[in-house]
């Protein structure tokens, strides 16, 4: 017999979907059912250790194949752990619920980079898990599928999405891993590198999520910063032109008042402001 894929059931495409709808509702700047939905069933349960193995498996690439190999076992090994029972009623419960809030055939139209190499994995954790004969070649088809990606020598994340991960990985955990794949998913599409000051201004967010005062003091100071650096710099350009568009732009950037609270528009607005700044250093400084 064969075991059929179901992008349904695959938890890493679901969260990977999820992620995504969350970037796009917080683009139509509405309130984003999808964030609360992984909340709700991606913090503390069987499905967030199912797809902390997807996680994995993702960001592993350019191994040896020994490493590889030992990699790929020791995923399906864990996988068998899972509670299973928890584990479908868990993921039925998520559809029913993602079903509510937006059109199934609308959500699962994205493509997803790693949908292959997690169609594999799906299908392999299944047939570790179940006791009928299967056929062979599906067994090793997904297995050199897997293989394959973990021993890819094409790095397919982008430069500032592993630049960022490397310096918060203390941070990656539930919401606020959330938090910061929103914010890169609408940040790294135009840039390729990122300043110290605007990672500093990651880390703060990151850092800071629950703590409302303490992140609208630190937004503050950096738009104090911003606005004296391209006051400073406007002095310095001999063009009316760009003096009258920075001026503008000093005009837009506003501290927030003590009733407001942070939003990651606001945190992408900043890490623009800043990637100005940088540019009109290198042009006019």
């Amino acid at each position: 017999m064969n075991i059929k894929h179901s992008k349904y059931k695959n938890t890493g495409i679901l969260f990977e979907l999820l992620v995504r709808q969350v970037t796009a509702d917080t683009l139509n700047e509405g309130n984003s059912h999808a964030l609360s939905i992984i909340q709700k069933y991606f913090v503390k349960s069987e499905l967030s250790k199912e797809y902390r193995l997807y996680e994995l498996l993702g960001k592993n690439t350019s191994l040896t194949e020994g490493k590889a190999t030992m990699i790929l076992q020791t995923l399906l090994q864990n996988s068998k752990k899972l509670n299973r029972s928890t584990l479908r009623r868990e993921k039925y419960n998520l559809i029913n619920e993602i079903k509510k809030h937006y059109n199934l055939d609308e959500f699962f139209k994205t493509k997803l980079p790693h949908y292959k190499t997690y169609a594999a994995f799906y299908t392999l954790t299944e047939i570790e898990n179940t006791e009928a004969l299967v056929d062979t070649n599906q067994i090793v088809n997904n297995k050199v599928t897997l293989l394959e990606h973990l021993s890819s020598s094409n790095i397919k994340e982008e430069r500032v999405e592993a630049e960022v991960l490397r310096d918060f990985q203390s941070y990656d955990k539930d919401t606020r891993m959330l938090t910061y794949r929103i914010l890169m998913e609408k940040f790294n599409g135009k840039y390729t590198n990122l300043h110290d000051s605007q990672k500093e201004v990651l880390r703060q967010y990151i850092n800071s999520v629950d703590s409302t005062p303490v992140l609208r003091e630190f937004y503050n100071t950096e738009v104090g910063k911003i606005k004296a650096q391209l006051n400073e710099l406007n002095s310095n350009v001999n063009d009316k032109a760009i003096q009258i568009k920075i001026n503008e732009v000093i005009s837009l950037i506003k501290e927030l008042d003590k009733t407001s609270n942070i939003t990651s528009e606001n945190i992408v607005n900043i890490l623009q402001y800043i990637e100005l700044v940088e540019e009109l250093k290198v042009e006019h400084a």
